[in-house]
């Protein structure tokens, strides 16, 4: 009998878990405890397994063992290991304790569990709180999530080298995400756009891949993974420190313990560059929060690291700061952007538009691909993808998809299936390998505009004006329509006659 443990088995556990905190707290803040929890498992259950595997290689010697824990991935203190806060689940102050043990944790590995100014990802959860009900109620929930956590074995060797870790975290994030409604939209993209927009942009090895907006790193990560190798670096930066946190648990539990996750406001101050300089990357992803207000158009004017070269956006609507900071953000000839964009970035008038013209103009812009409505959690308005290639070289010309007909429908909102993520990659690897001519691809799906054609329409990139799904109506035949109005008006003396009847009978 296999004793490697699968995902199922994990979400299982983890779900009754959910239940300790179920009309105490918002499922928003579900995530803030159980995924730390289960990263705290993780990193203890390694840790373990390593210790076991030193000590056996030293015949028993604990100084050699303990020696060589050293320079592991983590150092785990004894009171911060899961299983010495399981065997004191009963106490008084266990949240106390949990919450030291966490502290300790971050303090014996503060190059990797610390921001670059000193904060820990565990910083803004709090098993002590008063929110999770009176001392006794809170006692009791916590003992109920310890206990609930002791079930599951997490060891490297339990897992088999699979990402089953790593995928139920995902899987559980989706689900807070969707429990959560609008706030949650914040932190996690539908795994089905992330992976679509990670193929669009496939890096080749050796690829730097940065996601300036990044969430819990579900699209960086997928980005990673398109590479096919280990040989690639993930950066990404992320404004809330709660979901800061949550991607930097992320990355270790899928293994990339050398991503560089920062935090801060990627706008107000980018934390990826280079001496006076932004760090340049291969590859440059992000789903941005649509039409942010108050963004830092103020500071835009004077940015040093001249992002808005193109024009400063309007202050209401930040999408094209974030898409200026992304494009600026790539390599020089050889950089590719990909964006999730609401569409109004693509029609827009005023500062937008000049911008747009400007993007267009430089012969940035390789592909606007119009997605289905209600994808993203939170709103059930459609968006778009727009990709940008600073290598078109000699080639002006722009790939432009409807996929807004093409989609499942879930439980709670729309899904892409393979068949309609492989259907737009397919149609867009062809049109970067061979080219296409301009005009039709796929009728009522896909059309290559000319730089011209762009102008013409006074680089306006609203789809409709390029890929026409326009459906002439059926003939309508008068005559049939005439016979049935008559044979229905027929019908209806009948009931009136059998109701008047009906009517007699009783008097009325």
């Amino acid at each position: 009998m296999s004793n490697k443990i699968k995902s199922e088995d994990i979400n299982k556990v983890i779900w009754q878990a959910c239940d300790t905190f179920r009309g105490v707290i918002d499922p928003s803040q579900y995530k803030d405890y159980i995924l730390v929890m289960l990263f705290l498992k993780y990193v203890s259950d390694t840790y373990t397994e390593k210790y076991e595997v030193h000590l056996k290689k030293y015949d028993g010697d604990i100084s050699r063992a303990q020696r060589a824990m050293a320079s592991e991935r983590f150092i785990v203190p004894e009171h911060s290991h899961f299983n010495s806060l399981y065997n004191k689940r009963t106490e008084p102050n266990i949240g106390e304790l949990i919450d030291i043990a966490l502290a300790d944790l971050e303090d014996a590995n503060r190059e990797k569990l610390t921001s670059s100014d000193g904060a820990g990802i565990f910083r803004n959860i709090s098993f002590n709180s008063s929110n999770l009900g009176d001392k006794k109620d809170k006692n009791s929930r916590l003992k109920n999530l310890l206990t609930d956590f002791n079930k599951l074995d997490v060891r490297p060797s339990a897992l088999d080298g699979q990402d089953v870790l790593g995928d139920t975290y995902e899987f559980l994030i989706s689900n807070f995400a969707s429990d959560a409604g609008k706030k949650a939209g914040e932190f996690y993209t539908p795994k089905e756009v992330s992976t679509l927009l990670a193929r669009l942009t496939k890096s080749k090895p050796g690829a730097r891949i940065y996601d300036p907006t990044c969430g819990s790193a579900s699209l960086l990560i997928k980005a990673g993974q398109q590479v096919g190798d280990s040989n690639f670096s993930l950066y990404g930066q992320e404004a809330n420190g709660s979901t800061w946190a949550l991607a930097m648990m992320n990355m270790f539990l899928h293994g990339f313990d050398n991503a560089s996750i920062r935090w801060g406001d990627t706008l107000r101050n980018p934390k990826h560059t280079e001496g006076d300089n932004l760090m340049k990357f291969d590859t440059v992803v992000a789903n941005p929060p649509f039409s942010l207000d108050k963004w830092g158009h103020d500071e835009a004017e004077d940015d040093k690291y001249n992002r808005f070269n193109r024009g400063v956006p309007p202050k209401s609507k930040g999408d094209w700061a974030f898409i200026s900071h992304m494009i600026e953000s790539a390599y020089e000839g050889t950089g590719v952007i990909g964006v999730v964009v609401p569409h109004g970035v693509l029609f827009r008038s005023g500062a937008e538009g000049r911008i747009r013209k400007r993007v267009i103009e430089d012969n940035l812009l390789d592909a606007v691909i119009g997605l289905p409505a209600n994808l993203f959690f939170g709103t059930g308005i459609p968006a778009a993808i727009l990709i940008f290639n600073k290598g078109k070289d000699k080639r002006t010309d722009t790939l432009f998809i409807d996929a807004s007909q093409e989609y499942d429908s879930g439980k709670n909102q729309n899904v892409l299936s393979e068949k309609h993520l492989d259907h737009i990659v397919d149609t867009y690897i062809s049109f970067r390998k061979s080219g296409m001519p301009s005009g039709v691809v796929e009728d009522k799906y896909s059309y290559v505009s000319t730089l011209e054609e762009m102008e013409e329409n006074e680089y306006n990139l609203n789809i409709p004006r390029y890929v026409d799904t326009f459906e002439e109506e059926a003939e309508i035949n008068i005559t049939e329509v005439q016979t049935e109005i008559t044979k229905l008006e027929n019908e209806l003396v009948g009931v009136r006659e059998e109701m008047s009847k009906y009517l007699k009978e009783l008097g009325l």
